[in-house]
C-alpha cells in the first residue's frame, strides 16, 4: 500500500509541475524558436515526355537529385531539359562541368539562353556568356574543390552580393578525385567516398536542404550527374547491382534519384535517317525509372527517346512529327532526296565482367 502511495503522490507532483510549466517560454530562453515551417514544394519543370513517363512534373527544387546510368543512356538530356527551365523561372544555373564533355552547342539546342561572344577583328567565336555560372576542370580539380565553389555561391547569396535562387548542375560525381588522391598520385576509391561525405554529407547537402525552409529567403537546388559501375551478383544466382561511383554519400542524401538506362549496360537502341551508306543519329530510346522519391513516394519505370533537341514520347506519333520537323536537315547532310528511318536492334553488349569494387 505504501509503494502503491508513493506512486499517487509522485504522478500527482508530476502532474503539477507540467501543468505550471510554460514550454514557449522555455523554448525562448534556450533560443529554440525558429521557424519549423517548410515552403510550399515547387518544380523544375522537365519536358511533357517525361512528365508522362514518370508522372511527376521534373526536378524537385530544394532537394538533391542525383541523375545516374551508364553513359549516353540521357541523363546530360534532362539536366540540360531543367537547366533551361530554371531560366526560364529566373533561377540561376550554375553548371560544374568535371567530366568535360560539355558542348554549348547542344545546349543551345535544347534552349539554354547564352550570347555568343565574337572577336570583332577575327571574327571568331571566343566565349558564351548569359544567365548562368560556369565553371569546369581548368579550375576545379578535385571534390574539395566542388563542395568550395558551391559553398562560396551560397556565401555570396547570403551577403546579398548574388539575389537569386540557385540550382547547381555537377557534371559528373565520379569524375575527380579528392584532394588526397591527387597528392599521392594514386586515385583511391575510398579517399574519394570519404572526401565526397565530408565535404557533401556533412556541409553543402545541409545548406542545400535548409533551403527548403520558410525562413530561407532562397530556395537552392543540387543536381547531380552520378558515373556509376556494376557489381557482380553476391550469389551465383543472384543479380548484379547498379553501384555510384564516389560511394553513396549522395544516394543517402538524395531524395530524388534517376536512374537511366539497365543494370549491366546502357540498354539503348539507336533510331537513324539512312541513305545510301550516310547516317544520322537522330535519337535513342532508353529506359527510365525513378528509383528514389521522397518528395510524393511514386516510384515509376517506362521508356523514352531522347533526341538532341530533348525527349519525346516513345510513340509513333512523337516520333513521326519529330522527323517530319526535321526532314529538311537531315535530308541536307544526307544529300537530299528521301531517306530511311531504321532502329538499330538491341546490340548485345561485349560480355558482362563486373567488378567487387570500384574500378579506379
Amino acid at each position: 500500500m505504501a509503494r502503491k502511495a508513493s506512486k499517487s503522490l509522485t504522478a500527482a507532483v508530476s502532474a503539477e509541475i507540467k501543468s505550471n510549466f510554460d514550454l514557449g517560454n522555455f523554448k525562448n530562453k534556450k533560443g529554440l524558436t525558429g521557424s519549423v515551417k517548410f515552403k510550399p514544394q515547387q518544380w523544375i519543370p522537365l519536358s511533357p515526355a517525361f512528365q508522362s513517363v514518370t508522372s511527376v512534373p521534373g526536378i524537385p527544387a530544394g532537394h538533391i537529385c542525383l541523375l545516374r546510368g551508364h553513359s549516353d543512356t540521357g541523363k546530360t538530356t534532362a539536366l540540360i531539359e531543367a537547366a533551361v527551365a530554371c531560366q526560364k523561372a529566373g533561377v540561376l544555373p550554375v553548371f560544374i562541368v568535371t567530366e568535360m564533355k560539355w558542348n554549348w552547342e547542344h545546349a543551345t539546342q535544347m534552349g539554354l539562353q547564352i550570347e555568343e561572344v565574337w572577336d570583332e577583328e577575327t571574327g571568331e567565336l571566343i566565349d558564351y556568356k548569359g544567365f548562368f555560372i560556369y565553371a569546369d576542370r581548368e579550375t576545379i580539380h578535385t571534390i574539395e574543390d566542388v563542395a568550395a565553389f558551391i559553398l562560396d555561391l551560397l556565401d555570396e547569396q547570403k551577403k546579398g552580393n548574388l539575389p537569386y535562387d540557385l540550382c547547381f548542375f555537377w557534371d559528373s560525381i565520379g569524375s575527380v578525385p579528392c584532394e588526397m588522391s591527387v597528392k599521392s598520385n594514386k586515385n583511391n576509391n575510398e579517399w574519394n567516398a570519404g572526401a565526397m561525405s565530408t565535404q557533401f554529407g556533412n556541409s553543402v547537402n545541409q545548406l542545400i536542404t535548409l533551403s527548403r525552409k520558410e525562413s530561407s529567403k532562397y530556395t537552392n537546388t543540387l543536381v547531380c550527374v552520378n558515373k556509376v559501375w556494376t557489381a557482380k551478383p553476391e550469389m551465383p544466382m543472384g543479380q548484379p547491382k547498379l553501384m555510384n561511383k564516389g560511394g553513396f554519400a549522395m544516394w543517402f542524401d538524395a531524395t530524388f534519384v534517376i536512374t537511366f538506362g539497365n543494370i549491366a549496360n546502357a540498354g539503348t537502341s539507336k533510331i537513324k535517317a539512312i541513305k545510301d551508306g550516310k547516317q544520322v543519329e537522330f535519337a535513342k530510346r532508353t529506359n527510365l525509372q525513378i528509383d528514389k522519391n521522397h518528395i510524393n513516394g511514386l516510384t515509376t519505370r517506362g521508356k523514352i527517346i531522347m533526341t538532341p533537341h530533348g525527349f519525346i514520347n516513345d510513340t509513333e506519333k512523337d516520333l513521326k512529327k519529330y522527323k517530319d520537323d526535321h526532314t529538311k536537315e537531315w535530308s541536307k547532310i544526307l544529300g537530299g532526296g528521301d531517306f530511311d528511318i531504321i532502329e538499330e536492334v538491341y546490340e548485345e553488349p561485349q560480355p558482362e565482367v563486373f567488378t567487387e569494387q570500384e574500378p579506379s
